[in-house]
Order: C-alpha cells, then sequence, then structure tokens
C-alpha cells in the first residue's frame, strides 16, 4: 500500500473581507511524500495564503486541505498537528532578541513537552549542524543576516517535521548564503524523508524543484501541478 500524499488540496477557496477577496479560487493539486515543491507566481497571486492552508495556520472558506492523509476540517487541534508534523521558515527570520540563538530554536518544542535539557541539546546540534556551532550563546543582534537565517532553518527542524515550507528563505540573504540554506534543506530532507514546499521568485531554485505549483489570480495555471 503507497503511502498517503504529504499535501492534498481539492478545490480550495479562501475569501476574506466579507466576500469581496478572493485569494483562492478553486485550487487542486497532490503533493507526493518526501517530493519538493515550488510554489510561484507574481506578489497578490495567492501563494502565501496557500502556504498558510497547507501549513494548518488557516482553515479555507471552502474545499478539502489534507496533510499526510488527514483532512484539516475534522482535526480540531491545528496546533498540536502542525507542532508536531510541520516546520516553517520564513523570508525574514523572526527570531526573538532577547534570546540566545540556541533558546530561539528550541521555541516550536516547548509545546510537546520535551525536558529543557534535551531540548537544548537537540538544539545546540541543530546549530552545529547548520553550521553555527560556535554562535549557540549569542544573541541574534550578534549575528549576521545569514546567521540568522540558518538559525531560523535550526528551529523549523527542532521537531523533526515530516514537512518543511518555507516563503521565500533566500529573499533576504545573499546569493551564496541562499544557496547553501537551500543545500541545508536538501541534506535534512534525504536524512529525514521530508516534503519540502518552497515559495519563491526564483525560477531558478523553482527549476529545482520536483513539481512546480504556477498561480495567477488566485487559480493554478495549469489544471495541476507540472513535473520539472
Amino acid at each position: 500500500m503507497s503511502d498517503p500524499a504529504a499535501i492534498e488540496c481539492e478545490d480550495v477557496v479562501r475569501v476574506y473581507e466579507g466576500g469581496l477577496v478572493e485569494a483562492l479560487r478553486g485550487v487542486s493539486f497532490s503533493i507526493p511524500a518526501r517530493s519538493s515543491a515550488a510554489i510561484v507566481g507574481p506578489s497578490g497571486s495567492g501563494k502565501s495564503t496557500l502556504l498558510h492552508l497547507i501549513g494548518a495556520l488557516d482553515r479555507p472558506t471552502s474545499g478539502r486541505v489534507s496533510i499526510l492523509g488527514e483532512d484539516l476540517e475534522k482535526i480540531r487541534d491545528l496546533d498540536t498537528l502542525r507542532g508536531r508534523t510541520i516546520g516553517f521558515v520564513f523570508q525574514l527570520h523572526h527570531l526573538i532578541p532577547n534570546l540566545p540563538l540556541w533558546e530561539n530554536v528550541t521555541l516550536p518544542a516547548l509545546p510537546l513537552g520535551i525536558p529543557r535539557a534535551e531540548r537544548k541539546r537537540k538544539a545546540c546540534d541543530l546549530l552545529e549542524r547548520v553550521g553555527l556551532a560556535a554562535r549557540v550563546n549569542f544573541l541574534p543582534v550578534k549575528c549576521s543576516g545569514g546567521e540568522r537565517q540558518r538559525a531560523a532553518v535550526a528551529r523549523a527542524l527542532i521537531n523533526d517535521p515530516k514537512i518543511l515550507l518555507a516563503d521565500e528563505p533566500t529573499g533576504s540573504v545573499d546569493s551564496e548564503t541562499g544557496r547553501q540554506i537551500l543545500e541545508l534543506f536538501e541534506t535534512f530532507a534525504k536524512e529525514r524523508d521530508m516534503t519540502r514546499v518552497i515559495i519563491t521568485h526564483n525560477e531558478a531554485i523553482a527549476a529545482q524543484a520536483d513539481m512546480t505549483l504556477r498561480i495567477v489570480d488566485g487559480r493554478l495555471a495549469e489544471p495541476k501541478a507540472v513535473e520539472a
């Protein structure tokens, strides 16, 4: 029996402002487990709205979103599902300025009840893996932009997610740091059988994904995701 798809959307609609704004208009696709997908499209096309829905940060107005075979409409506690299943990396790192890097990395693990010593050990191990072993006790302000973004990658991985969602993760760093971040995604994905979904304006980055979802005015430009 084959594994369920990592992410499925069926005729997903998301409407805001009392029905005045249709951010998504009947979007349907399936992303296989352990694959990578790029979401591309112009600003305002619905990319981030879609990421919020498949990341269980929001619910659709209509349609169905499933994560690893579970229909999100039937799950009352999305916070727990999200914390155990999904890691997020955003364009801006969103680190807490008065916490050292290791403690920032542990934040998604707090609701899971993992002992502090175990959280710190795991965070330090991840920071070492992303090249920040010498920075574990540094505050974010003492780190470069690239270092802060790599710490954000470590934070996204702290709960061993099966799905990694990234919204323009290379948009605020130089090209070399961006390349390193994408390499980290690939390395961890292979080790952990992790599905990756990345929003990007960079066609070269999108071309590296297994499939591309191209969104225009809230709709997929093609009926289904197109194999890269």
